[in-house]
């Protein structure tokens, strides 16, 4: 069986309860979005900042995660191309915001997006993957992705 496959299943094992996942649904890209964010925040050096086109430590980010996604399952990696693109429009929309700046708005989407993971996890009664490996920070969003994979019919 293939890693991804077997990374799918053991992030699948702390989350069967339906509450668990639907709060999944909401939190996971919240906190992928929060990440890229904070990230994103990250002030960059002067000669990157008068390139004719956008760069920040946000997009390097995504690009290293798509890295690893691309050495998993490559059509999983092309989904997930669809939905970082959309997460790094829905951030530098965030961005464009001036009420807060984007490092506080995304810490505070995180910490209530991680709120709800935990009251997720409660009602699971087990602890989130990430505790037992790191890596499952980035298996998330392919796990909810997964299924849609499942339900088209794409196998991946």
């Amino acid at each position: 069986m293939a890693a991804i496959h077997l990374l799918l299943e053991e992030y699948a094992e702390s989350h069967r309860n339906g509450t668990n996942k639907l709060i999944h649904w909401i939190c996971v890209p919240a906190i992928m979005i929060s990440l890229v964010g904070l990230v994103w925040s990250i002030p960059v050096p002067e000669f990157l900042q008068n390139l004719p086109f956008l760069v920040n430590w946000g997009i390097l980010f995504v690009l290293l995660c798509m890295v690893y996604y691309f050495a998993l399952s490559p059509s999983l990696a092309l989904g997930m191309v669809v939905v970082t693109s959309f997460f790094l429009w829905v951030v530098y929309q965030l961005d464009q915001v001036q009420r807060l700046p984007l490092w506080a708005l995304c810490l505070l989407i995180f910490v209530l997006a991680w709120v709800g993971q935990s009251i997720g996890h409660k009602i699971e009664g087990k602890k989130p993957s990430f505790l037992k490996d790191l890596q499952f920070l980035l298996i998330g969003p392919v796990w909810l992705l997964s299924f849609i994979y499942q339900k088209i019919g794409i196998r991946y």
